[in-house]
């Protein structure tokens, strides 16, 4: 099929005319539309017929912290089956959610941590329930399992090696957190992998798309703390990160199918990790401006410690003319917890400043203990430091762990509600902060990746790369065009990522769909480019509304 579109140079001739006819009565003005044909849609030396794309959450068409019908038929990989369509491609068929709601349910019951999407509250990203009210989350994993082959194999969350599990798609392992409940809906049984379900489709075309993005993701969003390590780059199949991509490259083309893969991007670029600034405490706060000369004196104190053991760029100090940054706690400083105690219990002014907040002199060996517990490992945040989104709605609140904790150590209600507060008396915890240290880990890790993954491509005729990262740097430095569309990474506002801050939004996955293209054309001889079978910016939204239904 051929397409015909205006020829440019002659739009601008049309708004010449325009505006001089303002002025000016004409009596006719021809057409001035010239119609240039665009050559016949090929498909190259690939073969559509049965496209299969492989994946984690972009591919699924995750946005907006959840899953739901509408974000999966604005997946990349169901726009590429549009343009497959075209020359030969067959259906392509996804594990459709059951509404627009987002979140998952196992036999009635929520699953916790699988809420419903958010939505743009007016001033940010905001719970759909917060707008709405209840909803009745129907995707159901143990109840109404869509039935496949699926050629959309996305499984948002999944790592390198979870594609090689075969307890992945098992519902008996939720509970050891060995399972994800999007492949427990979608595995063809319960020892199925992402992998054997694919190919056992096989797949005359397919992508391979963010493979890595989550084993570094996890780390990110969870600041670093440990509790979601890297995947190693050396190791065995479905251990490291290297062997294991090489062996889904591998399997994927052994048939003779032709695909593209992506590599990883820079997640700490993303707004998840820099939309929260380091200096949110505004002295014209009223819940925090009137507090200032109290925190500084009490904090005077233990800077004074700090001069001591010298550590002086460890003060803390809150302004009353400009924004202070959050007080945090900093693993990869020496903890001075022993010390911080020992100075204190030393100095002969400290039981008179314990007699200061209403406790008896006896209490000062206590309270040094807690202040070199609390702080010795603090410091105030600095432009380097990165807080995670949900940081947010931490700071400043008071931190009721901390308050018990401190009402067993013998302190009153109201005062240890006084040194709990979050990022101002008690120091943010390292899941809300990536240092520069656990980010340089970050991109060490993205970095190796990108090496196997250019190797791996590069090697394979059968294989075209698409520089995911570089789109989302250039996208962040300086937007992207798409059609009459300049999209930045900006949150709520750039069009290019989601309201979680991580994943893109529908107009997102198609300026990115259109990249696969470019690539495809490229690689394999097709032209959707050359003959304008593309995806169009207008024709996907950068928000969907609480409405949606």
């Amino acid at each position: 099929m051929k397409t015909k579109i205006m020829n440019t140079k002659y739009i601008w001739l049309l708004i010449i005319l325009l505006g001089f006819t303002a002025c000016n009565d004409i009596e006719d003005v021809s057409r001035l539309e010239e119609e240039v044909e665009l050559p016949e849609l090929t498909a190259g030396s690939a073969d559509f017929s049965n496209y299969v794309a492989i994946g984690a959450s972009f591919t699924s068409g995750f946005t907006d912290n959840a899953l739901f019908k509408a974000a999966q038929e604005n997946s990349f990989p169901n726009i590429l089956s549009q343009q497959f369509e075209k020359v030969g491609g067959g259906t392509f068929t996804q594990p459709l959610t059951s509404d627009n709601y987002g979140g998952l349910a196992a036999a009635g019951s929520r699953l916790p941590g699988f809420d419903p999407r958010l939505v743009f509250g007016g001033a940010g990203p905001v719970p759909l329930e917060s707008v709405i009210g209840p909803v009745t989350v129907s995707t159901d994993i143990a109840i109404n399992k869509p039935t496949g082959p699926f050629n959309n194999m996305g499984v948002p969350g999944a790592k390198s090696y979870h594609l090689l599990f075969d307890g992945y798609g098992n519902i008996a392992n939720l509970a050891t957190k060995t399972a994800n409940p999007y492949f427990v809906r979608m595995a063809s049984s319960a020892t199925a992998t992402v992998l054997g379900d694919a190919m056992a489709q096989s797949p005359t075309f397919f992508t391979l798309s963010e493979i890595g993005g989550n084993d570094v993701l996890g780390y990110a969003i969870s600041g670093g703390d440990g509790s979601n390590t890297i995947t190693p780059s050396a190791g065995n199949v479905g251990v490291g990160f290297d062997a294991t991509f090489g062996y889904l490259v591998t399997t994927l083309t052994s048939g003779g199918a032709k695909g593209v893969v992506t590599n990883v991007p820079y997640v700490k670029d993303l707004p998840h990790f820099t939309t929260v600034p380091y200096k949110p405490l505004s002295p014209t706060n009223p819940a925090f401006g009137p507090q200032i000369a109290t925190l500084n004196g009490i904090f005077g104190q233990l800077n004074q410690v700090f001069a001591f053991l010298g550590v002086p760029e460890r003060s803390i100090i809150f302004s009353t003319t400009a924004a202070s940054p959050v007080v945090i706690k900093d693993e990869n400083l020496t903890n001075l917890s022993a010390q911080i105690t020992a100075v204190l219990n030393a100095s002969p002014t400290f039981p008179a400043f314990v007699q200061s907040f209403g406790l008896p002199a006896q209490a000062a060996p206590n309270v040094a203990a807690l202040f070199g517990l609390t702080y010795g490992q603090a410091r105030q945040a600095k432009e380097t430091d990165l807080l995670v989104l949900p940081s947010s709605s931490v700071i400043g609140t008071v931190n009721m762990d901390s308050v018990a904790f401190l009402m067993s150590q013998g302190l009153p209600q109201t005062l240890a509600g006084q040194f709990s507060a979050e990022g101002i008396t008690l120091p943010l915890a390292d899941k809300w902060v990536l240092t520069p240290e656990e980010q340089q880990e970050i991109k060490d890790a993205t970095d190796a990746y990108n090496a196997t993954i250019a190797s791996v491509a590069n090697s394979n005729p059968n294989v075209a790369l698409v520089d995911l990262n570089n789109i989302l740097q250039e996208a962040t430095a300086n937007g992207v065009v798409f059609d009459n569309y300049t999209m930045r990474t900006k949150l709520v506002t750039g069009g290019a990522i989601g309201l979680d801050g991580i994943h893109l939004t529908a107009r997102g996955y198609a300026y990115l769909a259109n990249k696969f293209l470019e690539k495809i054309d490229e690689a394999f001889g097709s032209n959707f480019i050359a003959s304008g079978n593309v995806a169009k910016a207008g024709d996907y939204p950068t928000n969907y509304s609480p409405t949606l239904n």
